[in-house]
């Protein structure tokens, strides 16, 4: 495949189903479709060449106004990798097989407070990085620094008979889902999002929230008037 330089293509797939919250990827989320706020974000950074929709659900995202541009291409997933249990794995290498770029930076309608600013500084990261041969592929991630304990009470992270401060504690650094950006040739390495030599990123912990359940998307709604009244005001 022909890999035009320096083409950067962000992955957006979206399906039409959803188990925990029903059809969340099109809800009124504050004023439009959650699947609007990551795209419009996405959108609005220059760096971002095209946004690549991977999804089952054409007709609604139509529906909600939204259809091929020159900046948006829209891609019927194939049947064999539609469904609740199928790999976004899958998902992505069937985009990456049919859509060349030099990078590839893959987000979810469920991540609607990521700023076009934190997109930036990632990709910037990354491409700085992968120049002096450090890191083949970035993810994000929350810096976590609290006591752990397993399901029999035993402690995990820290001497329950000398306790420490937490900001004393080791940081451990937990997966957010927010952001992977990667390469043609990472992702073959690993058939996955994650290379053989990553690095993460660290972004602002209030863009972090993930949608997955009814609890996350109350807290994301109160969230994002947050954030919106904050705007208003800075404005």
């Amino acid at each position: 495949m022909n890999i035009p330089p320096g083409k950067v293509i962000a992955l957006l797939p979206m399906k039409a189903n959803s188990e925990r919250v029903k059809g969340k990827n099109f809800r009124d989320f504050n004023g439009k479709p959650l699947f609007r706020w990551i795209l419009d974000t996405l959108l609005s950074v220059t760096e971002i060449d095209q946004v690549v929709i991977n999804t089952d659900a054409r007709d609604i995202l139509a529906s909600n106004g939204l259809v091929d541009t020159d900046r948006v291409s829209i891609r019927d997933r194939k049947p064999e990798i539609c469904g609740d249990f199928v790999s976004m794995n899958s998902v992505l290498a069937d985009d990456i097989a049919n859509v060349a770029a030099s990078t590839y930076l893959m987000t979810h309608t469920t991540n609607p407070l990521m700023s076009a600013e934190t997109i930036r500084s990632a990709l910037m990261a990354f491409n700085q990085a992968r120049s002096q041969g450090q890191a083949d592929s970035l993810f994000t991630v929350d810096k976590v620094q609290t006591r752990f304990y397993r399901a029999d009470c035993s402690a995990v992270n820290h001497d329950p008979d000398n306790l420490i401060r937490t900001q004393d504690l080791e940081p451990w650094f937990e997966e957010n889902s927010n952001l992977y950006i990667f390469t043609q040739e990472s992702f073959a390495a690993t058939s996955a999002r994650i290379g053989k030599k990553p690095m993460m990123f660290e972004g602002a912990r209030f863009e972090s929230i993930d949608i997955d359940d009814q609890q996350d998307w109350d807290f994301a709604v109160v969230a994002a008037r947050y954030m919106q009244e904050m705007n208003r005001s800075a404005a």
